[in-house]
């Protein structure tokens, strides 16, 4: 194994804001893995939708406000090196550590309850609450890092951790079995496409909302239908056609969502890019005996049973665009532009 350096290469993200606040530094210590940590030498790492509502302070309940601006509703800490997907190899560990651990590929787990040998109430994430992957190395917990035995690429692997746990998360708390249903908004994201395949997985039947340019690519994915989010819901599909809704949109339109599910449905929800504020009837809730799920931290099963559905090739990478680290801001633009199906992912020198 080659000699650890003292510093890397990396992203600080330096304070909430626009893409000036993304600063590329090649002086950024390198993490000392703890007694019950490893050090991974990272390989790829995903961009998703937390590396720019983190930026902006998008998770900020108040106005103007970022002191509630994380996944976890505290201030961040700056600088951040931000990145929650991440695979590489493993390097270094602590004393804790089985050594055999070092020189294995490994998938992190982005919903973190051991950082620095201390067990958390509440989960904190990758590349918000703790440094992640838009750098040379990150450390975490070696109970967050996950071993895989897999023949794709970094850059592969590395689409996969959040949006894929998101996703197979939806599906474990709703409950969902190859009798159900289920449709999936903003199914065209990463996230989105993630459900379509594990709903396949399955063997569900899954309606897949998108732009229109986008449904080709999402009947490819295996959707077994799908819906413009130019047209009407209902009239398409009709009332009570659902079992369950994967929402990754809510918005104006979210009232619709409830209509579509059928009496005893299961809403579950992990995403609100149409806009967080919704309209809630309680009558539909309650006369409908509906189910809500709010899905962000992952049930404990979820991410070794998406470790094996890779290994054993039952889903596909999807990555739309790979870039390198020091283009974190190009990257960053065409994820905001939404004009592509699957994941970004930054390669790491």
């Amino acid at each position: 194994m080659s000699k650890i350096p003292k510093i890397m290469t990396g992203v600080w993200l330096s304070g909430h804001g626009d893409m000036d606040k993304l600063e590329i530094r090649d002086d950024i210590p390198v993490p000392v893995p703890g007694p019950s940590d490893v050090l991974i030498k990272v390989g790829a790492a995903g961009v998703n939708n937390t590396d720019i509502n983190t930026r902006v302070a998008w998770y900020s309940k108040g106005e103007g406000d970022s002191e509630d601006a994380s996944w976890a509703g505290e201030p961040l800490k700056f600088p951040r090196i931000q990145g929650i997907d991440v695979c590489g190899r493993i390097v270094a560990a602590g004393n804790a550590v089985d050594r055999d651990r070092i020189g294995q590929r490994v998938l992190v787990e982005t919903c973190l309850w051991e950082v620095d040998g201390k067990i958390l109430d509440s989960p904190w994430f990758l590349g918000s609450e703790c440094d992640g992957g838009f750098a040379q190395y990150v450390k975490v917990a070696s109970r967050h890092a996950h071993a895989i035995d897999s023949d794709f690429s970094d850059a592969e692997l590395a689409s996969f951790p959040c949006s894929y746990s998101t996703a197979e998360n939806c599906l474990t708390r709703s409950g969902v079995s190859k009798r159900d249903i289920v449709l999936v908004t903003g199914a065209s994201g990463g996230v989105g496409s993630a459900a379509v395949q594990l709903i396949k997985a399955r063997d569900a039947r899954v309606i897949a909302v998108a732009g229109p340019a986008k449904l080709d690519t999402l009947k490819k994915l295996g959707a077994d239908q799908v819906v413009s989010r130019d047209e009407d819901l209902i009239q398409v599909l009709g009332s009570s056609a659902v079992d369950v809704v994967v929402d990754l949109v809510a918005g104006p339109t979210w009232p619709t969502h409830l209509d579509l599910l059928k009496p005893g449905g299961r809403y579950a929800v992990a995403g609100a890019v149409a806009g967080p504020i919704v309209e809630l009837d309680v009558r539909t809730l309650y006369l409908k005996d509906l189910s809500f799920f709010g899905c962000t931290a992952l049930e404990a099963e979820v991410f070794p049973n998406l470790v094996r559905i890779i290994e054993e090739k039952r889903i596909s990478p999807l990555v739309a665009k790979t870039f390198e680290l020091a283009q974190i801001k190009e990257a960053q633009q065409m994820f905001m532009d939404k004009q592509y199906v699957g994941k970004i992912v930054l390669t790491v020198p």
